[in-house]
């Protein structure tokens, strides 16, 4: 039987979600936990491979087992033998044709931004920072150009894999409360680094190192080199990832940073 999972997770504690070595992915961790709950070893298959460092608020997997268990075990089960800083949050049985990555249609992500002149010791690990006040108007006004889809190669990482670098972009906002931005992003997929390399070129605009409309030459460009460094993925979190409603998973609906401002 196939089961689906819904995770949480801090990603500071990890070197990210893809399986490794040293045991010190994600993946790991959670292949690990369930092996303890069915009595042999998984292979567990994510929505989206998160970095070194990023969050997950809503991490989509599944995995494949023969063993039958509760609903509990999966969620209860499982959890007992994780740190703290993994959660799984629901579990259920899914139809052997769905797949926690190629039956998404959508993956959504937020970045934690905090603006002051000295970093924040509490948030040190969940959100990033930046010491110059920000142009909060350039910055939405510049995140507004990579609505609708582009090649993103502006903003991929030389390492990254995917075929092809063509995304549609379906939501690029900026939100202001006190001292955080929110930056909030929607697409199909998503590039590796796109969204920190994209939050990075949106703060160079808001510093007053380049226009608006640098946005919209980086994308025509489509030259990695001309763009920005990487972003800190201290601030990034993975919010939400879409299906069709015949899979019938329990996810909540998105509930954003607000939470942690």
């Amino acid at each position: 039987m196939r089961i689906a999972m819904g995770l949480a997770y801090d990603g500071s504690q990890f070197c990210g979600w893809q399986s490794q070595p040293s045991l010190c992915g994600v993946q790991d961790a959670l292949e690990a936990a369930i092996k303890n709950i069915a009595g042999q070893s998984v292979r567990v298959h994510a929505a989206g491979r998160t970095d070194t460092g990023v969050h997950a608020l809503t991490q989509v997997v599944h995995f494949d087992t023969e063993v039958v268990r509760p609903v509990s075990a999966w969620v209860r089960g499982v959890n007992a033998f994780l740190s703290p800083a993994v959660r799984v949050e629901w579990s259920c049985v899914v139809d052997e044709g769905f797949h926690a990555r190629f039956s998404a249609f959508s993956r959504s992500y937020q970045y934690l931004l905090y603006n002051a002149p000295v970093a924040s010791a509490l948030m040190a690990n969940k959100a990033g920072w930046f010491h110059l006040p920000l142009n909060f108007d350039a910055m939405c006004e510049a995140a507004a150009y990579l609505l609708g889809e582009h090649d993103f190669s502006a903003f991929r990482a030389s390492e990254c894999q995917a075929k092809s670098p063509v995304r549609n972009m379906t939501e690029a906002t900026v939100r202001k409360i006190d001292d955080y931005f929110i930056f909030d992003f929607s697409a199909n997929a998503f590039l590796q680094h796109q969204v920190r390399n994209m939050v990075g070129a949106l703060i160079y605009i808001g510093k007053g190192a380049h226009p608006p409309e640098y946005i919209k030459a980086l994308l025509q460009n489509k030259d990695r080199t001309l763009s920005p460094p990487t972003f800190s993925p201290a601030g990034l979190y993975l919010t939400g990832v879409g299906y069709d409603q015949k899979w019938a998973l329990p996810i909540k609906p998105e509930h954003g940073l607000k939470i942690l401002v």
